[in-house]
């Protein structure tokens, strides 16, 4: 079993048919022994998912709103993340999804792209790890990734991969 945080145990107190005055009371003694402790948590799940899984501030961010997290207690845990870490983490992802990887380049551009961004990443950090990938792949991708604007791109604000072609 992995932590829980206070608002997914309030939960399943309330589901075994607990009180919330009683749910409350075992809560709060809970914290008062550090059995919950809800910054410990954000901290650890963000270092898990993000080494783990390679997932950026946004989704881990999602997740951490999801088990109920406060909003001040996840962003001091992101704020572990920076944004270079993530992009090492990008670029990461990137360099060993491309060892398999088939196709055309500007097919091979889109998977990525897409891949980074359903793990939460920024469009321009996205755009940037595919393409900088792509120019050392070898002489066709170079080619494709030579003609990528990545700032004019994430600007935008528009789909990458639909406007990578």
């Amino acid at each position: 079993m992995r932590p829980r945080t206070r608002a997914e145990l309030a939960t399943a107190l309330t589901r075994r048919g607990i009180s919330e005055e009683v749910a409350a009371q075992v809560l709060d003694r809970y914290d008062e022994v550090g059995i919950i402790d809800d910054a410990a948590f954000a901290r650890a799940w963000v270092s898990s998912r993000h080494q783990g899984r390679g997932l950026a501030r946004r989704a881990l961010a999602n997740e951490l709103r999801q088990r109920g997290v406060d909003a001040d207690v996840a962003t001091e845990a992101l704020g572990e993340l920076d944004e270079s870490t993530e992009a090492e983490t990008a670029r990461s992802l990137v360099d060993r999804k491309l060892r398999t990887a088939t196709g055309s380049p500007e097919a091979v551009f889109r998977r990525l792209v897409g891949m980074l961004a359903r793990k939460g990443y920024p469009p321009g950090v996205a755009i940037r790890a595919v393409k900088d990938a792509l120019a050392e792949r070898d002489a066709e991708a170079a080619e494709f990734a030579d003609q990528i604007d990545a700032d004019a791109l994430a600007e935008a604000g528009s789909d990458p991969e639909r406007d990578a072609l």
